[in-house]
C-alpha cells in the first residue's frame, strides 16, 4: 500500500493574470519572473488593504455583509483620485458583466 503524499499547500498567486494583462498592454515585451513576483506582492498588499477598508466601511454602516458599494467606497479612500475613477469604472463594468 503506497504512502499518501501530503498535498503541497501554496498561496494563490496572480502571476498568470499579471502576465496576461502585461501581454495585452505590451504584446512585444517579456517580463522577468522576479518582476512578476514583485507585482504579485503589490497586488496582494493592495487587495489586503481593500478588504480591511471595505470591512471598516461596512462596519461603520452597521452592515454585516460586504457589497460592491463598500468595495467602491474603499477604492475611493485608498487610491489616488484619477486611479480610483478608473478602478471604480472597471470594477462596475466587471460586476455588471458578472451579474448579467
Amino acid at each position: 500500500m503506497p504512502i499518501p503524499r501530503k498535498k503541497k499547500r501554496s498561496e494563490p498567486t496572480y502571476a498568470r493574470y499579471i502576465y496576461k494583462v502585461m501581454k495585452q498592454v505590451h504584446p512585444d515585451l517579456g517580463i522577468a519572473s522576479s518582476a512578476i513576483l514583485a507585482t504579485n506582492g503589490i497586488a496582494e498588499n493592495l487587495i489586503g488593504r481593500m478588504i480591511k477598508q471595505s470591512a471598516q466601511v461596512a462596519k461603520e454602516g452597521k452592515k454585516s455583509t460586504l457589497s460592491s458599494k463598500h468595495v467602491q467606497a474603499a477604492t475611493r479612500i485608498i487610491m489616488p483620485f484619477e486611479l480610483s475613477k478608473h478602478a471604480v469604472s472597471e470594477g462596475t463594468k466587471a460586476v455588471t458583466k458578472f451579474v448579467a
